[in-house]
């Protein structure tokens, strides 16, 4: 599994939430105490917005705590909106098009679990791209692949709905496959302008989401563990959510998959 933070406010130092608290990202990157393992070491990105639509990204494939670069990008870059990730492969090689955040125009996508059985049903679902969609793939991951699912069924549109549908073909592929659907999917995605996380899975273990105000209500952070237990009020996002952050507050609507056939775990 992966760990990530995402932040949407008042424009901060990426440093901030990425280098700077005790339980930092960095510092998950080789010792995350929520995840199945406490290394994340497969590489690492950034995806920030500034003053074009589509977002600036940088990714690598070393681990994030023995990057210089990393630490001082973060130290001079200033974003109100932000995703960030470190990766522990599930899947796919350790190469900068594995590595998240992925982009597709103004939007950013990165992700926390993974699609059981994936190399099973990944060549139906590619092949259940548009063209122009499929166009876009560039790594290997199912994370990736996900993403550009959503995009495929109308994202800028019914942002939801996308996520929602996109879900659903997953657990679809998985059953005609003759596999039980084996989804695990926390993920933060943006256009630019809002930031937007899911939590779900197919059985009872959906990855964790915490999400909590950063700098006296200036701005919310999204994460997948908290980097300061001690001075944040950290809320934990519940199993089956979808989170929408904008520039009026927060929030928090039901999920599951868009066919009313599939059974939805709790």
């Amino acid at each position: 599994m992966c760990r990530w933070a995402a932040y949407l406010g008042e424009a901060v130092f990426l440093e901030d939430i990425i280098t700077a608290p005790c339980h930092s990202l960095i510092a998950q990157s080789h010792c995350a105490q929520e995840a199945k393992s406490p290394t994340n070491g497969d590489g690492f990105g950034l995806a920030w917005y500034g003053d074009r639509p589509e977002p600036g990204l940088y990714r690598d494939i070393l681990p994030a705590w023995s990057d210089p670069n990393l630490k001082s990008l973060c130290r001079q870059i200033k974003s109100g909106l932000f995703l960030a990730h470190v990766r522990a492969s599930t899947g796919g090689a350790t190469s900068r098009m594995n590595c998240h955040p992925f982009i597709s125009g103004q939007w950013s996508f990165m992700h926390n679990g993974q699609i059981g059985g994936f190399e099973k049903i990944r060549r139906a679902l590619e092949n259940s791209l548009s063209d122009a969609v499929f166009d876009q793939r560039e790594g290997t991951t199912d994370s990736e692949l996900f993403f550009l699912l959503m995009i495929d069924e109308g994202l800028s549109a019914d942002t939801q709905g996308a996520v929602s549908r996109a879900t659903s073909r997953v657990i679809e592929a998985s059953r005609r496959a003759g596999l039980e659907p084996a989804l695990r999917l926390t993920a933060a995605f943006s256009d630019g302008q809002t930031l937007y996380a899911v939590r779900y899975a197919t059985d009872a273990h959906a990855p964790t989401l915490y999400t909590s105000v950063f700098r006296n209500g200036g701005g919310r952070c999204i994460v997948s563990e908290p980097f300061d237990r001690d001075g944040g009020d950290w809320q934990a996002i519940p199993p089956s959510s979808f989170v929408t952050i904008g520039s009026d507050g927060m929030a928090i609507r039901p999920f599951a998959p868009a066919s009313a056939k599939l059974a939805l775990v709790v």
